[in-house]
């Protein structure tokens, strides 16, 4: 049932499918503009029902309030941006008015004179109350839409002399606004429409002559109804197991051997109120202070879970009788709300008429119980409808049967892994992502986004440990068994070190787009394609303070943001501010574009975006993963250098956090590396020795190009004792390291260019390596 109250405006307009005149609100209903606009545009229409044009083309929708966002023609508005063509649009329609009259009662903004300034949900009732007092309005009521009972009859609503429950009480109203403040409702849809509720909320009947529920103890001709007899029965639930046991229908033994006609009002009184006398009972005392006990330490309800269609009713009325049990007790009331959708499958509304339909048995086994609660995990957290979709609970199964396939594999090959103190840069990112994801999902579980949490605690659980584990060889860490497992402890997180692992990521990304670009095949002036050689070195350089023009600016712009706490003014504000600064005349068409990014970086990544200086050792980062960045670009090497080494383009060009590369292609000597070793499929390779070369930078290089080489650590690189002869020589089989010496880890190579020779010097001595060597594979 609903009050029915129009804000009348001087317009009219006529439906094609009715034959009556009646007022509307075309400026705030998208039914109304619709309509106008058809009887504006079809001579047509305005002839059938005669119309002239004087009544009704000269005029156009009069604006009477103003929504955020809609402005104060929001049915126009909306109906222009749905493409909305007529009257006959009826899903647009509804969707129209799904946006527009929720967002206009509660945030719209009254513009007609003597309401001016004020809600809309404000000046509903003194508007309402001044009409039907000047016999303009009258109140009635009507069904929102047909009612059909479970014998499909409709049915009709009759105002009949009976109890009602005053909600619109004002102390009581107030008291229930005051448990809504604190209450957790997990979003704030929810919360808006508890407090809509709580609004218009008056008096509701709450009894009736048949059916389930309690007598009310004045008048036992009256039946209070289930939604207003059930809101506090939880405080039942505290108790229930020390007066039925463990049978349901309330039949069975008490443990404590209390009778039903013993628990009188009295005895519920010393339960739930603390201030309540020990009342006249034959029930032992210490039976009932172990019941008040058990209230205390259950007592309040930390969450109640129920449908979102509850919340204008059962959950409010759930409010508004605890606070009248417990009026001076609020550690009594609720503490949580948690409304959720209906349940959808595979995008449609269940129902068994259609087939659409699928029991919980039949579920489970079709998709086994694991592949279940992914499915209904990934099905929806919000008070939007949940949508169990079969095409997921198949994929879940999957995912599932991979990621016990993963852990099988890592588990056979775990005298693989690395043993040791887990303290590289890679091991150290790991702990903080794996104690982030821990720390994330154990708050989304606690809040009841079962979604979120299968995102953080499964899907990216999994790309933290794939993406280290295809990047490193991962440390052994040896667990105990699942079975006996409980929620893991987090440890730290080291909020600067994942910033710097970003930083890696992002760097590696920009370096792979410069590598494309340089490698890009320049046009000559007759438009010839000249192919540019693949580089073989990078040069990567880091700034440890910005350039003076970006300096001044950042400089300026965190002073705004600190003393405007956390907003910076209009850029018209900050060009004029910068432009008067002497430094930056000559900079002026680089500035504001720079302003843009830190404004763009600030909303993304908060204030850390205007400090002058990087939270971490740019280059020390970038150097603890030389390793992964060279292999990644498939270069053979990479210098790190600060950018006031470089000329004055590079300097200007380069601050922290944005690095500046250079490629080049250093000259070498080829050198074939012979693997002796019988029925391994490892061949001869040759590769380039070029200036500086270490025995590891020469392996790294050998693996690039022989891809069947997995763990570097398990190469041995030699050099024959006669660089001449001994390449000419059979191998003997079982002898593959006679004749040969091995090269040491401080051995360095370099090269003469002119004669086409290698030279390296190990523990002091210098000798020409021909132009062979030998690798073995242990």
């Amino acid at each position: 049932m609903h009050n029915i109250l129009c804000l009348i405006e001087k317009a009219m307009t006529f439906s094609e499918d009715t034959a009556g005149a009646f007022l509307v609100v075309p400026s705030d209903s998208p039914d109304d503009i619709a309509a106008l606009r058809d009887i504006k545009k079809k001579q047509a229409l305005r002839e059938k029902y005669g119309i002239e044009d004087k009544m009704v083309l000269p005029f156009e929708p009069v604006p009477i309030i103003e929504i955020p966002g809609y402005g104060n023609l929001s049915a126009p508005l909306v109906c222009d941006e749905l493409k909305i063509q007529s009257q006959n649009d009826r899903e647009k329609l509804a969707e129209a008015k799904e946006k527009v009259y929720l967002k206009g009662f509660y945030e719209g903004i009254m513009l007609v004179e003597g309401y001016k300034g004020q809600k809309v949900q404000d000046v509903k009732k003194p508007i309402q109350k001044i009409m039907v007092e000047k016999g303009q309005a009258l109140i009635y009521m009507e069904p929102e839409k047909q009612v059909m009972s479970r014998s499909s009859d409709e049915c009709v609503v009759a105002l009949c002399d009976q109890w009602y429950l005053d909600y619109g009480d004002k102390e009581w109203k107030q008291q229930a606004m005051e448990c809504l403040k604190p209450l957790e409702t997990f979003c704030d849809e929810t919360r808006k429409n508890f407090e809509a509720t709580l609004d218009w909320l008056q008096e509701h009947a709450c009894s009736r002559t048949y059916g389930l529920g309690t007598r009310l103890p004045w008048d036992q001709q009256w039946l209070i109804e289930s939604l207003s007899d059930s809101t506090i029965y939880m405080a039942y639930y505290t108790v229930a197991h020390f007066l039925q046991g463990g049978v349901l229908n309330g039949q069975g033994p008490s443990p404590l051997g209390i009778k039903p006609e013993q628990m009188t009002r009295e005895v519920w009184d010393f339960i739930f109120f603390k201030s309540s006398p020990f009342p006249k009972t034959d029930i032992p005392k210490e039976h009932l202070q172990r019941l008040r006990r058990e209230f205390e330490y259950w007592y309040p309800v930390d969450a109640r879970v129920s449908g979102k269609d509850l919340v204008p009713n059962h959950l409010s009325y759930y409010l508004y009788n605890h606070v009248a049990m417990w009026p001076n007790d609020s550690g009594k009331w609720p503490q949580a709300v948690r409304a959720n959708g209906h349940l959808l499958l595979n995008s449609e509304k269940m129902s068994k008429s259609t087939g659409n339909f699928l029991t919980l048995s039949e579920a489970i086994t079709k998709f086994s119980a694991d592949g279940m609660r992914m499915a209904l995990a990934d099905a929806g957290d919000t008070v939007e409808d949940a949508n169990f979709v079969e095409a997921m609970a198949d994929a879940g199964i999957l995912r599932l049967y991979t990621w016990v396939d993963w852990v099988k594999e890592m588990i056979a090959n775990q005298n693989n892994l690395r043993t040791g103190p887990a303290d590289t840069f890679n091991d150290r990112v790991f702990a903080s992502d794996m104690n982030a994801g821990i720390i994330k999902t154990e708050q989304h579980y606690q809040r009841m986004m079962y979604k979120e949490a299968l995102k953080s605690g499964f899907f990216e659980f999994q790309v933290t440990t794939f993406s280290i584990t295809s990047d490193k060889t991962p440390n052994c860490v040896c667990t105990g068994s699942l079975m006996k497992a409980l929620w893991p402890v987090a440890g730290p997180v080291d909020e600067v070190l994942m910033r710097s692992s970003q930083y890696v990521m992002e760097t590696a990304h920009d370096l792979r787009i410069r590598l494309k670009a340089y490698l890009a095949p320049p046009k000559s002036k007759k438009g010839d394609v000249k192919p540019t050689a693949k580089p073989s070195h990078c040069t990567i350089y880091v700034a440890k303070t910005y350039p003076s023009w970006q300096h001044s600016a950042l400089s300026l712009l965190g002073k705004h943001y600190k003393s405007n706490k956390g907003a910076l003014p209009d850029n018209k504000v900050i060009a004029m501010e910068l432009g008067a600064l002497p430094e930056l005349k000559k900079y002026m068409k680089r500035v504001m574009p720079f302003v843009a990014m830190i404004k763009e970086n600030l909303e993304k990544n908060g204030a850390r975006v205007l400090d002058l200086e990087l939270e971490f050792d740019e280059r020390a980062v970038l150097l603890e993963n030389l390793v992964y960045l060279t292999n990644s670009l498939e270069l053979d090497q990479i210098d790190v250098v600060f950018a006031s080494e470089a000329d004055d383009k590079i300097k200007e060009d380069c601050c922290p956090g944005k690095p500046f590369s250079v490629f080049r292609s250093e000259p070498g000597v080829a050198v074939s590396l012979l693997n002796p070793q019988p029925s391994n499929g490892l061949f001869t390779t040759t590769i380039d020795i070029r200036q500086g070369d270490s025995r590891d930078s020469i392996i790294r290089r050998l693996s690039k190009v022989n891809r069947f080489i997995k763990d570097l650590s398990k190469v041995k690189l030699m050099r024959f004792e006669d660089p001449v002869l001994g390449p000419r020589r059979v191998p003997i089989l079982g002898r593959e390291e006679q004749g040969k010496l091995p090269i040491s880890d401080k051995a360095s190579f370099s090269i003469s260019l002119a004669d086409r020779k290698v030279l390296m010097t190990d523990n002091g001595l210098s000798v020409d390596i021909g132009d062979t060597l030998v690798y073995l594979v242990q």
